[in-house]
Formats: C-alpha cells, sequence, structure tokens
C-alpha cells in the first residue's frame, strides 16, 4: 500500500537504505496517518490527493476543504439512503415469505422481477401502498369476507433516473 501511496505522488520522495529499505521521515509518517484518517472516513484516493495537497499547501481556502467534505458528505447520504430503502424492501420480502414447506416464495419472486414488489425497487427510491400482515397488494381480509386491514407505504429501491 504504500508503494501505492508512493506512485500517487502522496509521499515524497522516499529515501532508502543500502540494502533497499524505505526510510520514512516523520513528516511522511504524519502524512500516512492523515491518509489513514481519510480512508477511515471513506474518501476516496482522488479526494485524500487533493485533501493532501490542500493540506501541504498552507495558502490554501478552507472552502475548498469543505467542498470536497460535503461532497463526500452528500454521496454517503444518498448511499446510506438508498441501503436503508434495500433493507426496508428486504424486510418486507422477509415478513412476506412463511419460511415453511411451501414452494411459493415472495423473495424468489422479488428476485425474478415476478413479485408485486418486483424488479422496480433497484437502487432509487419508489413508494406502493399495501395491506399489513403480509397480504400483497389487492389481496387480503376483504376478500375473506373481513373488513380491510390498515394500510401502510413501503418504499423500495429502483435505477437513477427510472423513478
Amino acid at each position: 500500500m504504500l508503494r501505492h501511496y508512493e506512485s500517487l505522488g502522496l509521499l515524497g520522495q522516499v529515501n532508502r537504505t543500502d540494502s533497499g529499505y524505505r526510510q520514512y521521515t516523520p513528516g511522511d509518517v504524519h502524512t500516512l496517518r492523515f491518509i489513514k484518517r481519510g480512508r477511515d472516513l471513506g474518501f476516496s484516493m482522488a479526494e485524500i490527493s487533493e485533501l493532501v495537497g490542500l493540506w501541504h499547501n498552507r495558502s490554501r481556502a478552507s472552502a475548498s476543504v469543505k467542498r470536497i467534505a460535503q461532497k463526500h458528505m452528500d454521496e454517503l447520504n444518498t448511499r446510506m439512503a438508498a441501503m436503508q430503502a434495500m433493507q426496508r424492501s428486504l424486510q418486507d420480502l422477509l415478513q412476506n415469505c412463511h419460511g415453511d414447506a411451501r414452494p411459493d416464495c415472495p423473495i424468489l419472486d422479488d428476485l425474478a422481477g415476478n413479485g408485486s414488489t418486483g424488479a422496480n425497487r433497484r437502487y432509487g427510491v419508489v413508494q406502493r401502498t399495501d395491506r399489513l400482515q403480509g397480504f400483497p397488494a389487492g389481496i387480503g381480509r376483504r376478500s375473506q369476507g373481513q373488513p380491510p386491514l390498515q394500510r401502510r407505504t413501503l418504499t423500495g429501491v429502483v435505477p437513477r433516473g427510472a423513478g
């Protein structure tokens, strides 16, 4: 990994011993800690490279640093929202699967694009109204002569631009 950072120009020229071992200065170690912290926060190598450059540039504007961090935060929020939507979709599928000896499986139907929650949900957010207690939309207690159940809105994911 250290050679990779050197090849990206994140570290200055590293001195070597006669036997070829790298000799890092305290400044190199500080830069490596900076890079590690950036990686821990999920910044891309391109963002880290830009941040290292700004860190070394004493005449930088903090607005440049904030712009990079804000863009990264916005990307994290988008990914978290998509993951939460996937989690809700999977939870819905798990609640609707009987998990017994029956061959019908809403999870497999959804993966195959045959379910009512279907392949329409993959990477953006859509909503539909469904009945509680595991009845697919349009099927439920009313068809069995009982009053309708409370309704809820389910959220899922779809490809960007498809919603």
